[in-house]
């Protein structure tokens, strides 16, 4: 049994492939201004990785903000419900999800077996997603890419008090009149985002083990003060920003299975 999980997102699109229930290969690419393509476009190119083509599936499920615009689709779930199985595929200790991605970012608490007992998600505003570090980050005219590693050199880390957009955007304009050095703003940013992120999800809470997924979990600055804020270590998967797209396979293959069978008890009660 071969099925995808595509997870259409604000920045990228992913797909994991999952072939009898083993993770077997996945792709990630802008997503661009076109869902649909995108959505298949990497669909494609996972699939050739591992050595099949869109024929061959037998069942996909979708996710992200534009998983209703995947025309190859059997069914569209929640991100959250696909995160949480992801991460718990990858992660089976982790109870706790730090997911920040390109125009939200959300915490969640999952059980054992990757099921949501509870979570919460900031969709409304900028503050706290990728999308607002892409935009200081021309502000600073550096790259999305570099902000981490610069963070980390450091030395004087300053408070940034808001993390709207706008607001912050007057903060950095402040702070480099003052000569205040570039690695240090983007500090202070990184310190506001795991601040916001943080304050965000006590209403959850935080139980060990805690894991960092999304696009922006590749930014080491934003592990290190999502571990300063919180006190705690956390971990980082592999490739963070595939969970959505694992999880949307995973329950692709359950549900496949499930029809079969269901199928095949109709036939034998005839």
């Amino acid at each position: 049994m071969l099925v995808a999980g595509v997870d259409v997102g604000a920045a990228t699109a992913k797909t994991a492939i999952v072939k009898d229930g083993h993770f077997i290969a996945f792709a990630v690419m802008p997503t661009g201004d076109i869902v649909t393509k995108a959505a298949e476009d990497v669909t494609i190119k996972a699939l050739k990785k591992a050595g099949y083509s869109m024929k061959d599936l037998d069942y996909v499920v979708s996710t992200g903000y534009a998983r209703h615009h995947v025309k190859f689709t059997d069914k569209a779930v929640t991100e959250i419900i696909c995160h949480a199985r992801g991460a718990n595929y990858m992660m089976p200790q982790v109870r706790t999800i730090i997911d920040i991605g390109g125009q939200d970012s959300k915490v969640i608490h999952v059980n054992e077996v990757g099921r949501v007992v509870d979570f919460v998600m900031n969709d409304k505003c900028a503050a706290g997603t990728g999308r607002f570090l892409e935009v200081m980050a021309q502000v600073l005219n550096t790259t999305i890419d570099q902000m981490g590693p610069l963070s980390l050199k450091a030395k004087n880390v300053p408070d940034i008090t808001s993390t709207c957009t706008i607001f912050a955007e007057t903060e950095l304009i402040s702070l480099r009149a003052e000569m205040t050095p570039r690695e240090d703003m983007i500090a202070g940013l990184h310190r506001a985002v795991a601040r916001r992120v943080v304050l965000m999800g006590q209403v959850v809470g935080y139980r060990e083990q805690v894991a960092f997924t999304g696009g922006v979990a590749m930014n080491q600055g934003i592990k290190f003060f999502l571990e300063e804020t919180l006190k705690m270590p956390i971990v980082v998967p592999e490739q963070p920003q595939i969970m959505g797209a694992l999880g949307a396979a995973l329950l692709a293959t359950e549900t496949r299975v499930g029809k079969v069978y269901e199928r095949s008890r109709a036939a034998l009660n005839g």
